[in-house]
């Protein structure tokens, strides 16, 4: 007879498998993203990973790398062409369109939704990953943009970073408009040039200004550019607060072809992760797509592997505490009944507590609690439940400490 083959374990390639270590700083990111942005204002919404295709093919969308090489399309069987989202900021805006008339503005809003691409995985980058998106409608004021670079920089903070330990490069659409306007360059010349610009940091500056020469670009509009007026004063007002890590940088241009004026990366000043970790930035036109009605918008996405990565070579990443505190060892399967009867007593006092089934050793028992990384144990055998006291066993100390079963759930709820 064949062998069956086995199916693999591995994930599909670019997406990850969350195991409880990994699932736990996945719980940490949206607790602190969400507990921040919440403090500025913005309150939750969501919506499905599947969208129209459409969406995404319109010109106010349209970024034709994302679209022609990352997407996961498909047709259902009604025969509809449809796309799991690559980002969130089209169907927040079909959102806002779609109730313009019931919703107050300026509206802050804020979602942590799993996007998809098919790009090459590499450091920072899956197929499949969780963003914060935090997006403002309804203001087209400087202090609207402003906001949103501090939402980003705030997230930052909150996250234990330094102001050393990034910056955030703000950029100009308006600035950069003007530009190719005055230097007559045809559509294919502009686009080079954004793409270009795009690419600035990952490329020596030498190779950078003989590009721009190619292009016909006087490098000096580009490296010796001045802050537009109304970003100089926003920088103005961050220096004046004591925030100097947000800087002018024309060659901040992002990617999608919505953005109407200020945009903005943020980059890690780690040598080890030197390279963007998110941004965002203006976008006025985009529910043009939906009605003849703009509403003015600006905002960020920030992916949790950059985040993970930028926490990881900082030593920033917290340790890993699994939920559960005690850990029910039992001498015998004939006590598992009675074990139960003594966990539940634990759980009703607001302890988390796990159970063995006394199916093997004392010792592979503490083995697996020691494997599960849970601090505390408790052995219970004829004499425990007998006379009613019990010896927690610190793990990490080594240390024993006898105690009442009344007096075990204070101990617990003080340590």
């Amino acid at each position: 007879m064949a062998k069956k083959e086995k199916l693999s374990t591995d994930p599909y390639k670019g997406v990850r498998d969350f195991y409880p270590e990994d699932q736990a700083f996945l719980n940490y990111f949206f607790a602190t993203i969400k507990g921040m942005v919440e403090k500025a204002g913005y309150v939750e919404y969501g919506a499905s990973i599947l969208e129209p295709a459409e969406l995404y093919k319109s010109k106010g969308v349209e970024n034709e790398e994302i679209i022609n090489e990352q997407t996961y399309t498909f047709v259902d069987r009604g025969g509809r062409e449809v796309t799991l989202r690559p980002e969130m900021t089209p169907t927040v805006a079909r959102m806002v369109a779609g109730k313009r008339r019931e919703l107050g503005f300026p509206l802050r809003l804020f979602s942590i939704p799993n996007l998809f691409r098919y790009e090459r995985p590499q450091r920072g980058r899956m197929r499949e990953h969780w963003q914060l998106n935090v997006d403002l409608f309804g203001s087209d004021s400087l202090y609207a943009d402003a906001e949103i670079i501090g939402v980003a920089y705030g997230v930052m903070k909150a996250f234990g970073a330094s102001d050393d330990d990034f910056v955030i490069k703000v950029g100009s659409r308006i600035w950069l408009n003007q530009l190719i306007s005055e230097l007559g360059l045809d559509a294919e010349r502009a686009q080079s040039l954004r793409r270009l610009l795009d690419a600035k940091d990952k490329m020596p500056i030498d190779e950078f200004k003989t590009k721009l020469a190619e292009l016909q670009v006087p490098e000096g509009v580009v490296l010796d550019a001045a802050p537009p007026a109304e970003i100089q004063r926003m920088l103005g007002e961050f220096a004046a607060a004591g925030i100097t890590n947000i800087v002018f940088d024309p060659s901040i241009v992002r990617g999608f072809a919505y953005y109407t004026g200020m945009v903005f990366e943020v980059f890690d000043t780690h040598p080890l992760n030197n390279r963007a970790l998110f941004g965002g930035g203006r976008y006025d036109d985009l529910t043009e797509m939906f009605d003849d009605e703009p509403i003015a918008g600006v905002g960020f996405g920030m992916g949790d592997a950059t985040v993970h990565n930028f926490l990881e070579v900082r030593g920033l990443l917290p340790a890993y505490l699994p939920p559960t505190k005690v850990y029910v060892a039992i001498t015998s399967p004939e006590l598992a009944g009675e074990a139960q009867t003594f966990a539940g007593f634990l759980r009703a006092q607001g302890i988390n507590t796990a159970i063995d089934f006394g199916d093997r050793k004392l010792g592979d028992q503490i083995k697996t609690a020691t494997k599960h990384k849970i601090p505390y144990i408790i052995v219970v055998g004829p004499d425990e439940l007998a006379s009613g006291s019990f010896v927690v066993r610190d793990l990490a100390a080594g240390k024993d400490i006898p105690l009442a079963k009344e007096a075990i759930a204070d101990f617990f709820l003080n340590s």
